[in-house]
């Protein structure tokens, strides 16, 4: 594994074959190609990504080739260029928000770190979840998974599609004795008040499913997302947990920085994205590579800049 982010040459972008026929498909019905961008974008795809791969599409079918099947090229910006994606400055790196050490307290364990990098700020972790919180985690999710939805740009409804080809379900903040004992422990390992703590969420990956490129902070390109800062502030870092042990593939990948980390029962990748102004760091770029033998579970912890307010609990008189 590698840190650091690379210089501005082409980098593979590699993403779920299902986006493609989605993307095709949309395409083929009349959609126009930046209505699709901002559908992707929306669901926290990265907006060079987007636009790479439905650039590919668009460009195949004007010539008659065949489009691609799961890989674009994508150029990317060197961390001191100022030509950020999208036309964003440059990310300013400070003080980190992860702790240095290497035994991190997590509130009722020490958690040893097995590797660092910096930029982005990030972080492998050893042992986050026992294996038999994970069986129990998956046990209490598994009846409560719903497919994957992305925002259809015809309707603006959330639409079944390929972008993650997942199935997924969030439990409510300190929800039960072990999402409780959770949540405070992943937000120790991250450094913030466990009020900032989003609800955490388990996502199942069948074999043949990943996820496309994206960022996990949030972009203001909709009224949903511009609500959602506006009542907790950004998100600022990410904790994914791995719950299972996967046979061939489902590693997470971060094409920007060279880094690729292999999903192993009870480790966790830490990364943060978001500094003391505001500035969001688009070399946290990542995704999930298919599950190609087996299946894949995570456990994914999001923390905000403040305390988090759900819409539905503003929502309550």
């Amino acid at each position: 594994m590698r840190g650091g982010v690379l210089d501005a040459v082409p980098q593979v972008v590699r993403f779920a074959p299902a986006l493609g026929a989605w993307v095709r498909g949309h395409l083929a019905g009349g959609h126009g190609p930046d209505a699709l961008i901002e559908a992707m974008q929306a669901q926290g795809m990265a907006g060079d990504a987007a636009r790479a791969i439905v650039t590919a599409f668009v460009q195949a079918r004007r010539d008659g080739r065949a489009p691609p099947i799961d890989v674009v090229d994508l150029p990317m910006p060197s961390a001191t260029d100022p030509a950020a994606p999208d036309g964003v400055s440059a990310y300013r790196y400070g003080s980190q928000r992860l702790k240095p050490e290497r035994v991190l307290a997590a509130a009722d364990r020490s958690v040893r770190v097995i590797a660092r990098a910096d930029q982005p700020e990030l972080a492998v972790l050893d042992g986050v979840i026992e294996a038999d919180e994970c069986e129990e985690l998956i046990a209490l999710a598994r009846s409560r998974l719903r497919p994957s939805t992305v925002v259809d740009p015809a309707t603006g409804r959330d639409t079944v599609s390929g972008l993650r080809a997942s199935f997924g379900m969030f439990f409510r903040p300190m929800e039960n004795p072990l999402v409780a004992r959770l949540d405070r422990r992943m937000a120790a390992l991250m450094n913030l008040p466990v009020e900032h703590g989003e609800g955490l969420q388990v996502l199942h990956y069948p074999e043949g499913a990943g996820s496309a490129p994206h960022f996990d902070f949030l972009v203001p390109s909709n009224a949903a997302n511009r609500e959602s800062l506006a009542r907790s502030g950004q998100r600022v870092s990410t904790l994914v947990t791995y719950l299972n042990d996967v046979p061939e593939g489902g590693e997470t990948v971060f094409p920007a920085a060279g880094w690729t980390v292999s999903p192993q029962r009870g480790h966790a990748v830490c990364f943060a994205y978001c500094n003391g102004e505001g500035e969001v760091d688009h070399a946290s770029l990542h995704a999930s590579r298919a599950v190609l033998r087996g299946e894949k579970w995570v456990a994914t912890k999001w923390m905000r800049a403040r305390r988090f307010v759900s819409a539905d609990a503003q929502a309550k008189p």
